[in-house]
Parts: C-alpha cells; structure tokens; sequence
C-alpha cells in the first residue's frame, strides 16, 4: 500500500520511535497526528521537523487510557484530515523494578501499566476502527516488546503487558478483518531515552547481541512503515531486536 496522503496516527508520536515513526511516514507522503499525554513540547517539535522538511503533521494531545480522551483526539483527526487510515499504537510506560522483588511491584503499578500499554491500544483501536473500515485499507501497529516474549524486561508488569499486547494483537486481527489488518512490531533494546541513566547497561548487553549492537529508533520505524505497506498480512508478530532473543 502506498502511504502517500494517507492519514496516521502516531501514539506517544513525540519521542523515541514514536517520533522516527511520525518523520518516516511523514516522508512517505502521510499526513502524520503526533499524539501525546505529557511530552507536548517533543510533540511540536516532532511536527515542526515534519512541517520544516514539506510534510503534513499536527499535534494532539490525549491520555490513552482515557477512552473519552481517545475518542476526541479520533474525532478530531477526522474533523481535519477528514478520516483515519493508520494507527501506530506507540504509546506506552513502564516502571524500573527488580524482577525478582515481588514485593515492590504495587497494585497501582499494575494499574498504571496495563492501563496505558494494554488497554490504551485497545481503545485507539476501537475508537479508529469505523473510519480505517470505510477506507476498506486500515492498518494497525502495535508497539510490542521482547519482555513479552522472554519474560524480562525492566519490570515483571511491563514484561506481563507486552505479553497481552501480542496477545491483543492477534485478537483485533480476527475481530477487525477483513477491512482492517493489525500487526505488530516487537523490538529488542532500543537507544532511545527509556536508557537515560543506563547507558553503562546498554554498552554492557550490545557487545553479547549477535550483531554487536543496539537498534536506533529510525531502524524500528522503518519495519513499522513497511509492515503497514504490506497487505498480505495480519495477526503477525514482527521481531527486531538484533538477534537478541536468540
């Protein structure tokens, strides 16, 4: 599918590969929603890197795990670029806990957590669906995470979370086919600022890695744009990692 002119919403669109997300669609011809909850700032900037360059982008703020909030922000898309065609389901949280201390992961941490990275897919998802179904060519990404695969990760939430995302993945295929294909994009370690204050960590693990190294952001969005491209498939779990989980 040729993304020129179609209509993108990047969840948490503002950083990370959120960001390298909203640019490279931009660049393809999109016409690019960069949503965000709390980074207003990176989100203008985001758009104004797009608008500097010729393309077409705006800023909306809304909290995923608001499903009021969600369906406004939806709302207000097609009030401007007249329908929605894509979905990059980015925005996610997560909280730095040993994984063997059990005892610190509290109930609001859970709470928090699937309420954004779960349950605000979800409702993205479900607040897009009319307008991807009327184009009768909608796609759906969702951001997963190797944690959900391995069981690591920076907290056992998180780890639980991304689990369900591929899980949630998978289901939406089947619920919402055939007018609309949802996959999703799972990458490994990712040098974005979710290391700040790590980095000592990060250059510990890339030298183990297969290929020595550790994804950037545009890498991930590059898969992110190709698999919205591709029609021929859906339900499917895309893993980039640089040969992390093998």
């Amino acid at each position: 599918m040729d993304l020129k002119n179609k209509v993108a919403v990047v969840t948490g669109g503002g950083t990370g590969i959120g960001r390298a997300t909203s640019i490279l669609l931009a660049e393809r011809g999109a016409l690019v929603t960069v949503n965000y909850s709390r980074s207003q700032a990176e989100a203008e900037e985001t758009v104004k890197r797009i608008t500097e360059t010729g393309g077409q982008a705006i800023a909306l703020r809304a909290d995923v795990s608001k499903d009021d909030e969600v369906r406004a922000m939806m709302q207000a898309v097609v009030d401007r670029f007249g329908t929605v065609d894509l979905l990059v389901n980015n925005a996610s949280i997560t909280r730095h806990i040993p994984m063997k201390d059990l005892e610190s992961v509290s109930e609001d941490d859970w709470d928090d957590l699937f309420a954004v990275n779960v349950k605000g897919m979800f409702f993205c998802a479900r607040a897009a669906a009319p307008f991807l179904k009327a184009s009768g060519r909608g796609a759906i990404v969702n951001l997963g995470s190797i944690a959900g695969q391995t069981g690591q990760g920076s907290s056992l939430p998180y780890a639980v979370t991304k689990a369900a995302v591929h899980g949630l993945t998978r289901s939406l295929a089947r619920a919402l086919a055939p007018e609309i294909r949802v996959n999703s994009v799972i990458p490994g370690a990712v040098a974005t600022r979710w290391w700040e204050g790590r980095e000592a960590a990060m250059s510990q693990l890339a030298p183990h890695l297969p290929l020595q190294r550790i994804s950037k952001p545009e890498e991930i969005a590059a898969m992110i744009g190709s698999v919205l491209e591709q029609e021929a498939m859906t339900g499917q779990l895309i893993t980039v990692d640089c040969g992390q989980t093998l």
